[in-house]
């Protein structure tokens, strides 16, 4: 059974991209465009990791992470933050609330693949171009 990962992230280029990476490397991408939607999506489908956009409209990715911590039903799912910058402020805020780690974007594809499997446990085969 492939692993999921739920792509929590609201600019339609970037999602893509990683839904076909993840696709590629043969785990089942769901995609969420919001803080509702990610937490509809990870109660229902259960990933084994969380991409999670820091700059997300109404809701950012911290505070969505925040409520994912708060419910017993996803406080287990490893979240990764996603984000053009992070400053320490931002990175207090996310330790704080339980972001696993964090990635700066862009994100090199073997970086991304490197998280990927450390947090789902897996060893997979670089896609080929």
């Amino acid at each position: 059974m492939k692993k999921k990962i739920l792509i929590v992230e609201d600019n339609n280029d970037f999602c893509e991209i990683l839904n076909l990476f993840i696709t590629k490397l043969g785990y089942h991408a769901i995609k969420a465009r919001n803080s509702k939607e990610a937490i509809e999506c990870a109660e229902a489908e259960q990933p084994d990791l969380i991409f999670m956009d820091v700059a997300l409209p109404e809701v950012d990715g911290i505070k969505t992470t925040a409520m994912l911590r708060q419910n017993p039903k996803t406080s287990h799912i490893p979240v990764v933050a996603l984000t053009a910058w992070m400053s320490a402020l931002w990175q207090e805020k996310a330790e704080k609330v339980g972001i696993t780690t964090y990635l700066i974007k862009p994100i090199s594809p073997q970086v991304l693949k490197e998280t990927i499997e450390e947090y789902t446990k897996t060893m997979t085969r670089a896609p080929s171009c």
